[in-house]
């Protein structure tokens, strides 16, 4: 098989656990299922959602005629772009860049805050050497070729801290920065994830600037999002993983809603996370999200919610009706990092009153 050579202007986040060169070798023939790595072209100039990240972690624009290497994925974002893998791909059809972490797909359903989604011409499948074959033989460049281990059963773990929302950009991930940076600061060893979403390193690198030991993200799990699949042996994997860095708890972040396409309920349905979990945070926008996700919690997940903050939380009144009306602790991850940090720390670290039953 002829291979093409190319040199590439952005190498995407979406494809960086395969850790490429900006000197490429394409193919014709396409591989078109998840994680697959493709070359493209842009054909547009935006002004709206125009900033990609790269596999160094920098978030940078891009414009027309830049050839960028990502990962073939789907994305069903309620406030992003949503998209699809077609069935086949060649080189010369048209797909999409469907969010910052360069998922490459074909763009089902834009959105009006961001504009028509960036299109691009497909080059070709991104070859490199198959390190098993010393023949000299190219292999189709896939992500999940160098993913961690996933695991189906956790049998042990530290204690962990889940972060979840009501819905979109509610402040799930600055609120996990704020506990990792608190929990650190008075002397834990904290490690940090993100289990559910859309390929982009920018949240776990965060987590790690913010004193984590360790983080990781699904990507490096080998999924380039989270929508539609049994997504609990992943999430256990890297639950597995970050424990052999022997943290005193481990922060998982959930992006997307707790109701939504990315597999959050799934992961809160499972009684062997649940067992683990000691500290519950959700992020809210409004009271009707707060009122709401107590109840669902009682009756779907069989639990309660420690700590609710997010927009809800912005003044006292919110905070007023939350501890009056529901009866859960709340405190604004951004005015009151401490006493949030307080909070989840004697959650966390304190011996519970009482064992939830594994079933």
């Amino acid at each position: 098989m002829g291979y093409k050579e190319i040199t590439a202007d952005i190498i995407a986040s979406s494809s960086a656990s395969v850790r490429l060169e900006k000197s490429i070798k394409i193919a014709r023939n396409i591989v078109a299922e998840e994680g697959y790595i493709i070359a493209v072209k842009t054909l547009d100039t935006k002004d709206k959602y125009n900033r990609i990240e790269t596999s160094e972690g920098k978030i940078i624009p891009y414009v027309k005629d830049q050839v960028v290497i990502g990962a073939l994925g789907e994305r069903q974002a309620l406030r992003g772009y949503s998209g699809i893998i077609p069935r086949s791909i060649r080189p010369g059809d048209i797909l999409h860049i469907l969010n910052i972490g360069g998922i490459i797909g074909s763009c089902q359903s834009p959105h009006p805050d961001h504009g028509p989604a960036m299109r691009v011409e497909v080059l070709g499948a991104v070859m490199i050497p198959d390190e098993q074959d010393s023949t000299g033989i190219f292999k189709h460049a896939c992500i999940q070729d160098y993913a961690i281990e996933w695991v189906y059963s956790l049998t042990k773990s530290v204690p962990l801290i889940v972060v979840t929302g009501t819905w979109m950009q509610v402040g799930k991930i600055m609120t996990a920065k704020k506990i990792v940076a608190q929990l650190s600061r008075s002397g834990h060893k904290i490690a940090a994830a993100k289990l559910t979403g859309a390929s982009l390193m920018r949240d776990t690198r965060e987590m790690h600037e913010n004193g984590a030991i360790a983080s990781a993200h699904f990507g490096m799990a080998g999924l380039v999002s989270t929508t539609g699949k049994n997504i609990l042996p992943m999430a256990k994997g890297l639950i597995h993983y970050l424990n052999g860095f022997n943290p005193d708890a481990i922060v998982l972040e959930f992006g997307d809603g707790i109701i939504g396409a990315y597999g959050v309920d799934s992961l809160l349905m499972d009684k062997e996370l649940m067992q683990f979990t000691r500290t519950h945070v959700v992020a809210a926008q409004d009271f009707m999200g707060c009122w709401s996700a107590d109840h669902f919690f009682r009756k779907r997940y069989a639990s309660t919610i420690s700590i609710i903050t997010g927009p809800v939380t912005d003044n006292l009144v919110g905070v007023q009706f939350i501890q009056n009306t529901l009866g859960i602790r709340a405190v604004n991850a951004i005015s009151d990092p401490e006493r949030l940090g307080g909070m989840v720390a004697e959650l966390t670290f304190s011996e519970p009153t009482k064992k939830v039953p594994f079933i």
